[in-house]
């Protein structure tokens, strides 16, 4: 089971970019889905984007043509890049490895966009 450790949060206005990154203490290639989630004020966590072993995506609608999820399996860490950030993005947002075996979450990453 791996350890997640999320960076890269942090105050922005909206229309502006992040990149969030998600770093693992073993190696990714292998593990069946790594995704972001994340958790708005006063509301229950949700889908933000997956990346599964194979390379294929998929990502919620309220995010698609504007976030991208990547890997580097070379340093085991998966990024959420977040361009044209809206206020209603402001959440604290999770990476999450899912395998048959095991389902391993990080601390989380604060993000905080402003109108």
């Amino acid at each position: 089971q791996v350890q997640l450790v999320e960076s890269g949060g942090g105050l922005v206005q909206a229309g502006g970019s992040l990149r969030l990154s998600c770093a693992a203490s073993g190696s990714i290639s292998s593990i069946n889905a790594l995704g972001w989630y994340r958790q708005p004020p006063g509301k229950q966590r949700e889908l933000v984007a997956i990346i599964h072993s194979g390379g294929s995506t998929n990502y919620a609608d309220s995010v698609k043509g504007r976030f991208t999820i990547s890997r580097d399996n070379a340093k085991n860490t998966v990024y959420l890049q977040m361009n044209s950030l809206k206020p209603e993005d402001t959440a604290v947002y999770y990476c999450n490895a899912n395998t048959w075996s095991y389902n391993s979450w990080g601390q989380g990453t604060q993000v905080t966009v402003s109108s």
